[in-house]
C-alpha cells in the first residue's frame, strides 16, 4: 500500500503474513502431529489415522518415543506460525521532503528491539537501485543507494512481485526523491 502527496510518501512493505508462508508453516506441524498419533494409536491398539498403521509398534518403548518426537517436532513447527502471527518484517518507509528525512520502521522479533526504527537524511540518497535476476529463482530487490553507507533494501529479498511492478515502484520512488535509477 502506497500513499503519496507532493511532499510526503509512505510505502508499506508486507511482512511475513503471506499466503506462501501460511502454506509452508502447515507442513512441519502436520508432519509432527503424525508421530504422537501413531504413538497414541499403539497405546490404545486402534489406528487413529488409517494411513498411519501402528499395528507393529509396541507402546513401550517405540510408542513413547514416537510421542516424544511429535512433541519435539511441534516446537520448530510453531516457529513459522509465530513469525506470521507477529507479522515480522512489516512496517513502513516514509519520505518527507519538507523535513528532509527518510525514516524506516519494521516489526522484528519479540524482545527489547521489537520495533526497529532507523532515520536517514534524504540528501544522502544517491540513487534508487534495482536488482533483477531471472532464472529458476527470480530475484527482484529494490534498494536505496546511500552516500557513505551500504545499500538499504526497501523490498524483501524473497518478495514475489512482477518485474513491471518492481520497475514501476522504482520509477515512482526515483521521481519522488529526484534521484536516478541504477540497475536497469
Amino acid at each position: 500500500m502506497n500513499r503519496q502527496s507532493e511532499w510526503f510518501r509512505v510505502d508499506s512493505p508486507r511482512g511475513s503474513r503471506r499466503f506462501s508462508n501460511l502454506c509452508w508453516a502447515r507442513i512441519p506441524v502436520r508432519g509432527a502431529m503424525g508421530f504422537p498419533a501413531v504413538g497414541i494409536s499403539s497405546y490404545i491398539g486402534e489406528d487413529l489415522i488409517p494411513t498411519l498403521p501402528s499395528g507393529q509398534i509396541v507402546f513401550i518403548p517405540q510408542g513413547i518415543v514416537m510421542c516424544f518426537y511429535g512433541i519435539a517436532g511441534l516446537f520448530p513447527g510453531f516457529y513459522p506460525w509465530r513469525t506470521i502471527f507477529r507479522d515480522v518484517g512489516s512496517g513502513y518507509n516514509s519520505f518527507d521532503k519538507r523535513e528532509g528525512i527518510f525514516p524506516i520502521s519494521r516489526w522484528g522479533f519479540p524482545g527489547g528491539n521489537r520495533r526497529i526504527c532507523i532515520q536517514f537524511a534524504m540528501r544522502d540518497i544517491q540513487a534508487v537501485k534495482l536488482e533483477i535476476r531471472g532464472g529458476f529463482y527470480p530475484r527482484r530487490v529494490l534498494y536505496l543507494k546511500m552516500r557513505g553507507r551500504q545499500d538499504i533494501p526497501l523490498t524483501r529479498i524473497g518478495e514475489d512481485s512482477a518485474s513491471g511492478e518492481t520497475e514501476e515502484k522504482a520509477a515512482e520512488l526515483a521521481r519522488f526523491s529526484r534521484v536516478s535509477i541504477e540497475g536497469f
